[in-house]
């Protein structure tokens, strides 16, 4: 998925717009709730070798937040590793361009949205 898409899916289901709060990291955008301005996605361009791969090639990843209870058993998934930015035991780093379809990436989206409402 490309970084567009979700963003398009962001603004249309959550009328959220991707903010880029960094000077220094033009590529890292955040996703808020409009009303209470709670994060409930990061999209960052990282290199891959912090994120544990063996190239330095830039990938996208979100970040999204999930329950706890959840955390261990998605972090088995190809495509999904501990948050690289965020807290570890609630959030997660999923590879935008793959190995997880378009809806896999939409619903965690969604309980990202849900678990920061309010």
């Amino acid at each position: 998925m490309k970084r567009e898409t979700l963003f398009n899916y962001a603004r249309d289901h959550y009328q959220a717009e991707p903010e880029y709060l960094w000077r220094n990291l033009p590529g890292y955008a955040v996703l808020r709730h409009p009303n209470g301005k709670k994060w409930f996605g990061i999209v960052m361009n990282v290199p891959g070798t912090r994120l544990g791969l063996e190239s330095a090639e830039e990938v996208d990843v979100l970040e999204v937040k999930i329950r706890p209870e959840y955390i261990g058993s998605l972090r088995q998934k190809e495509g999904i590793l501990p948050a690289y930015h965020m807290n570890k035991t609630h959030w997660i780093s999923v590879f935008l361009a793959g190995p997880l379809s378009p809806k896999e990436i939409y619903d965690l989206l969604a309980e990202s949205h849900a678990l920061t409402t309010g």
